[in-house]
């Protein structure tokens, strides 16, 4: 393994990097060539692949004054494998495009890639290949490939009338962490750990395919807006009980010390109580990963699955509401606002 301690990625040169890189980054179980030709090959057991692409930008979806290399590497993996799982498959392998400064730091992105091995290796897959290259901050795009296991994926349309909606995982850490950093507040650790490193339940997917899930989606940008997806994709009327969202006290606990210590609170937080400040990272925060899904009512969900609605009815073009009323906002992240 080359020595990355006091050097940067342009001390290492791009052979070097890559060499750095893949050391940190086993195939993983499903891999039969990894890194080191012109293509990966990964056993597809089932027949078919299912793969998924996402992007991390230095700035947008991360700052390196917050997350170590290792926080980047687990989230970039997270992020794409979410998207599998939430398919209803198990993911098999990643592909990784890193571009990065040539002055950055070369043990920063050798703990990138031990964060996504170590992602990788908690879902059961592993780092086949990718590409480096050189940019004026730091940007990773992450493909995930996944294999269904005989079944057919669960998609965003298929939600019907008399479906409960279930969520397996938190909602609203990851966004209480990132407030929390935002006012410099210097606590509650688990939830900042949720937004520098979301660790989802990769395993409910495959689990909700098996209950007969009729819709499931990754909730990445907001639960109001995610479940939007799934209401028009399935033409259907989603509505949330903010009863089933009451946040735990951590969370609420958090939203006081943010509103205590915000000078000048964000438009979406004025003139909310800690409360209400937590209910709104519930429904609209986005980036836990935690898996949404509609579920006949007949289904014995386990524990892990929370009933957090109900498809009320078909709707053309769908809707989402909350308790029985539209939400009044944003519900949840979108780029080109």
């Amino acid at each position: 393994m080359i020595a990355e301690s006091g050097r940067s990625v342009a001390d290492l040169g791009e052979w070097g990097l890559i060499a750095a890189l893949a050391a940190r980054m086993p195939p993983g179980p499903f891999a039969e060539l990894g890194i080191g030709d012109d293509s990966a090959v990964v056993a597809a057991p089932s027949g078919s692949v299912v793969a998924a692409v996402d992007l991390l930008l230095e700035g947008r979806h991360f700052l390196l004054s917050w997350s170590s290399g290792f926080d980047v590497g687990v989230k970039a993996a997270a992020r794409s494998m979410a998207d599998i799982a939430a398919m209803g498959a198990v993911p098999t392998a990643l592909l990784v495009a890193f571009a990065a400064p040539g002055t950055l730091s070369a043990q920063w992105a050798a703990e990138l890639a031990t964060g996504l091995a170590s992602e990788a290796g908690r879902a059961g897959a592993g780092v086949v290949g990718g590409d480096t290259a050189r940019a004026e901050s730091v940007l990773l795009s992450v493909t995930a490939l996944g294999d269904l296991s005989g079944r057919r994926p669960v998609r965003r349309a298929g939600a019907r009338p008399g479906d409960v909606v279930a969520v397996a995982g938190p909602l609203g850490h990851s966004a209480a962490g990132h407030a929390l950093l935002a006012a410099g507040v210097g606590s509650f650790p688990a939830l900042v750990a949720a937004h520098l490193r979301p660790a989802p339940g990769y395993e409910a997917g495959p689990e909700a395919a098996v209950l007969g899930a009729t819709a499931m989606i990754d909730v990445s940008d907001g639960l109001v807006a995610d479940l939007g997806h799934v209401a028009r994709a399935s033409g259907a009327w989603i509505d949330i009980d903010s009863s089933a969202l009451v946040p735990g006290d951590t969370l609420a606990e958090a939203a006081a010390a943010v509103s205590a210590a915000a000078s000048q609170p964000s438009r979406t937080e004025r003139g909310l109580s800690p409360a209400s400040l937590a209910l709104r990272w519930a429904l609209t925060g986005g980036e836990d990963h935690s898996l949404a899904a509609a579920f006949p009512p007949s289904a014995a969900l386990p524990a892990r699955w929370r009933v957090i609605g109900r498809v009320r009815e078909e709707a053309a073009g769908g809707r989402v509401t909350v308790d029985g009323s539209p939400y009044q906002g944003p519900g949840g992240w979108e780029h080109f606002r």
